[in-house]
């Protein structure tokens, strides 16, 4: 079975205790590399890294330009054939998540899979479901896209189109998934399931000139690599978030 890294970056989050032991807790996979990227944490993520230091194959700790900037650290440490995120508030949705991703990743001989993802609430409730779908480039021209923390890259993918773009704020994970996944080279898999529990709130909805902004960023990732129909996309995308309220797992 394929070894797997999971990356975690974190700065001031102490909720990065529960996704840690959300990857801890993981079974039936043959090896699971866990990377946390800390941006020089001054509250009691501190304390939360060193109660788990001997679990934590690599700490980075140092300050960065930035949460993509933090992956991007974490991505090039890694030595696992996959390569997972799990931010700090976040954690897997059940202990066999990464048996599934890997099992279903040889299975396809996959470079990608994704799968759903929930936000919760502070009481673990859930809030809105992200059911992701089959992908298509269709539906990616009409605002379409997997949810980011379900996302697994085989290494050569990161090898093959490179890290995330720092120079985007808010969507460079957006921009990440856009140059991978219009290449028809590029074997992608769905798992058909929830794989990542997520908290409300996020940078991107935070405020109105975030989502703005993240828009914006949206469009000039598609004009970056010369697609059309980076307009629509960029329309479309907020609007797709609302059945998510109504949906359930």
């Amino acid at each position: 079975m394929d070894s797997i890294s999971i990356v975690t970056p974190v700065y001031n989050d102490p909720r990065l205790k529960r996704s840690i032991e959300s990857v801890l807790s993981q079974r039936d996979v043959s090896s699971v590399e866990l990377i946390v990227v800390d941006g020089e944490s001054d509250d009691e993520t501190v304390n939360v890294i060193e109660s788990y230091r001997s679990d934590i194959d690599t700490l980075i700790r140092e300050r960065d330009n930035g949460i993509y900037d933090a992956m991007n650290k974490g991505v090039q440490a890694a030595d696992g054939d996959i390569v997972g995120i799990l931010n700090a508030d976040d954690r897997y949705a059940d202990d066999h998540v990464l048996r599934d991703v890997t099992e279903q990743m040889e299975q396809t001989r996959a470079q990608a899979c994704y799968g759903d993802l929930v936000y919760v609430d502070s009481g673990d409730d859930i809030v809105r479901y992200w059911r992701s779908g089959t992908f298509s480039r269709r539906r990616m021209r009409l605002g379409w896209m997997p949810p980011h923390p379900t996302l697994f890259l085989r290494q050569e993918v990161y090898q093959s189109y490179g890290h995330f773009d720092t120079s985007l704020e808010i969507a460079a994970d957006y921009d990440l998934i856009l140059r991978i996944l219009f290449d028809r080279d590029l074997d992608v898999t769905y798992l058909d399931r929830v794989l990542v529990r997520m908290a409300t709130g996020g940078k991107s909805n935070e405020s109105l000139q975030n989502v703005i902004q993240s828009n914006y960023e949206v469009y000039k990732s598609w004009k970056k690599i010369g697609l059309q129909g980076g307009a629509l996309a960029a329309l479309l995308k907020p609007l797709r978030k609302l059945p998510q309220f109504v949906s359930q797992p």
